[in-house]
């Protein structure tokens, strides 16, 4: 319940124009920005989810998708001017501010970011593939969750990696993901294979033997629908690199799900395995987690609301 004027109210009853004093906190960013910052803080001021929040819109005749309002809080978009200034004058008077304080802020557009992929490994990406997508590698869809699991032989190689990720489109129109596969010291990258599983077939794949970096291409059987979940898995086999220090994962934006699980050879069993993280790929990872490696060989990570940053397994040899 939040007061306004005296009387109690629900938070998510429609509202006409703003009333009232705003706290000093949000009444600040409202002057000094930035935009996402201000309508984040604007949000969660009215306690509106951002699902009633798109249906107060509505009421007023504004259509706007979930996903839209999520990237603008979070920074990740920007309202494109003028197209989207009716969208936030509606937001202003939903959210109960003063009249053009957000659309104010809608000028002060932050320096554009190089298109980054949402979810990639630690390898360079190719330039011919910086464009694969419309908009931007990735950029069109959100990553919900990420399954790997890690086959390590009896010579402490590492012999494949099984991924299975959760996607949900934030537009319509994606029907690719770009991965990209960096091998263990020693590999022969043009070795490394991808097999592809559930809910993809594989498309263009470019090998970086500097690096020993794969990026390939994962095709979906259709364009996404905005909003729309998608399922889907892939493995690259690849065995000739020496010793693994172990396995990890880079995060550009936040993902609500990470589980890492590394399955060792019976007779290559480590002397020690941490769960890891660092907030980027040059720092030093923070050890988390002790991981207790079983008679089985298996060991487990799991991350939640984790990136961005580096997650991972390292493994110790004795």
């Amino acid at each position: 319940m939040t007061a306004d004027s005296g009387h109690a109210r629900p938070v998510d009853e429609p509202v006409g124009h703003p009333t009232g004093g705003l706290p000093s906190a949000l009444a600040e960013t409202l002057r000094y920005g930035p935009f996402h910052r201000a309508l984040h803080d604007a949000i969660a001021h009215r306690g509106l989810s951002l699902a009633r929040l798109r249906a107060h819109l509505e009421q007023q005749g504004v259509q706007v998708g979930q996903s839209t309002l999520s990237y603008w809080q979070r920074g990740l978009r920007h309202p494109e001017v003028p197209r989207a200034i009716a969208t936030v004058r509606a937001l202003e008077t939903v959210l109960r501010l003063p009249p053009e304080s957000l659309v104010a802020l809608v000028g002060h557009r932050p320096q554009p970011r190089t298109p980054r992929p949402s979810w990639l490994s630690p390898a360079p990406l190719p330039a011919e593939f910086e464009t694969v997508a419309d908009g931007g590698v990735n950029t069109e869809l959100d990553v919900l969750s990420v399954h790997d699991t890690v086959l390590v032989g009896p010579e402490r190689e590492q012999r494949s990696i099984t991924t299975r990720l959760v996607v949900r489109a934030a537009k319509a129109g994606p029907d690719r993901f770009l991965a990209v596969h960096r091998g263990d010291a020693g590999c022969l990258i043009d070795n490394a294979l991808v097999r592809t599983g559930e809910g993809c077939r594989l498309g263009r794949t470019r090998r970086r033997h500097a690096d020993r970096g794969l990026a390939f291409e994962l095709l979906f059987d259709r364009r996404l629908a905005e909003g729309e979940e998608h399922v889907f898995s892939f493995t690259v086999v690849d065995d000739t690199g020496g010793p693994t220090p172990g396995h990890h994962r880079t995060f550009r934006e936040p993902c609500r799900n990470y589980l890492l699980q590394v399955a060792f050879s019976r007779r290559a069993l480590p002397a020690r395995c941490t769960k890891q993280f660092r907030g980027d790929p040059g720092s030093t990872p923070v050890d988390l987690e002790e991981l207790v490696c079983g008679l089985g060989g298996f060991v487990s990570a799991w991350f939640e609301d984790v990136g961005p940053g580096v997650a991972g397994i390292g493994v110790e040899w004795t």
